[in-house]
């Protein structure tokens, strides 16, 4: 659908006043977590595509928190699964129970009954307890028993992964890690930002507790005005220059990558860019979607869509190099 420069204007117009929110949940948010501004802005990317994220960091960078910090603010109910090696299905999605008094089995749901799941450490847990999850963020339901329940709206799985200690885990496969929207790497923070952290936490004083400053109906709102920022034609063409080059990269002179990809991203891949486009535009305040909206998300994005060759790893070059290169290679519109 092309739109006049009136109906941009227009929508420009309605989502700087409907995007107010954002405002409201980083001050809030802010209020707890010292830093972090990428990580908030990609889980909030999250929030506005009803889209998982993956966050990958070593511990004590605050994903735990800022995940907990970001549902009370937004008023919702919040679960934290801390997967195990000896973690089931059942205590994920819930089981049928046996009720003595009634003489019949009834339901018992799991913790994944909730807006924000937060499923710690998914890469300790088995494959059968990883898929059922997965299964569950993919159909938006769940079954126990012969019963389907749907899960609550909005659903958004935040898992994290430990990239140390890699034995005894069970990494997420590339079919899996697929279904996730972006995979985040949680950085360090800066040496201010620490300093201040140490002064928060050395007077041992009770943090501020987080007030709710979003409704539901305003998160339903906004992805709804999210899936009506404009999109270009070129920048529709853009995604795709970047998604194929990944699978055929000699068909855009990156001779030099073909032997280093194993696989390129799938159309998941361009969906998601899309999308996180257009909630990164919208975050921006803006009613329609720039180049640069894609290109600060294609990391994220593609970052666990791209295999690489054994020849890669022993050139030590990684996907965010790959992208580097394809990013730079590609003619911007």
């Amino acid at each position: 659908m092309v739109l006049t420069a009136d109906d941009i204007r227009q929508l420009n117009e309605k989502i700087q006043s409907h995007s107010s929110f954002i405002d409201r949940l980083r001050d809030e948010t802010a209020r707890v977590i010292v830093g972090q501004h990428h990580m908030l802005d990609r889980l909030l990317i999250g929030l506005l595509c009803n889209g998982h994220i993956l966050l990958e960091g070593v511990p004590g960078l605050a994903k735990t928190l800022t995940i907990k910090s970001l549902s009370q603010a937004v008023q919702a109910k919040f679960s934290r699964i801390q997967f195990t090696p000896d973690l089931l299905p059942a205590d994920v999605i819930g089981t049928m129970i046996y009720n003595q008094q009634q003489h019949e089995f009834i339901v018992r749901k799991g913790p994944i009954f909730a807006n924000f799941v937060l499923a710690d450490e998914i890469n300790r847990a088995p494959a059968k307890v990883q898929s059922a999850l997965l299964e569950a963020m993919q159909e938006k339901q769940v079954t126990i028993g012969d019963t389907t329940y749907k899960l609550d709206e909005p659903f958004l799985v935040l898992a994290t992964q430990n990239p140390l200690e890699q034995e005894g885990t069970y990494p997420l496969p590339e079919a899996q890690q697929d279904r996730f929207l972006m995979k985040v790497i949680v950085e360090y923070p800066t040496k201010e930002e620490e300093q201040l952290i140490i002064r928060q936490n050395v007077q041992g004083l009770k943090g501020p507790q987080i007030s709710p400053v979003v409704t539901m109906q305003e998160i339903m709102q906004a992805r709804d005005l999210v899936r009506q920022v404009y999109m270009d034609e070129k920048v529709e063409q853009y995604i795709l220059d970047i998604v194929f080059a990944t699978r055929y990269p000699e068909q855009y002179k990156l001779d030099k990558l073909k032997p280093l990809i194993s696989y390129g991203g799938s159309p998941r891949a361009s969906i998601n860019l899309a999308m996180a486009g257009k909630a990164h535009a919208f975050l921006n305040k803006r009613g329609y979607v720039i180049p640069e909206d894609i290109r600060s998300i294609s990391k994220d994005v593609l970052r666990h869509r791209i295999g690489l060759t054994y020849e890669a790893e022993a050139e030590n070059v990684n996907v965010v190099d790959v992208v580097d290169d394809i990013l730079r290679a590609i003619q911007v519109p």
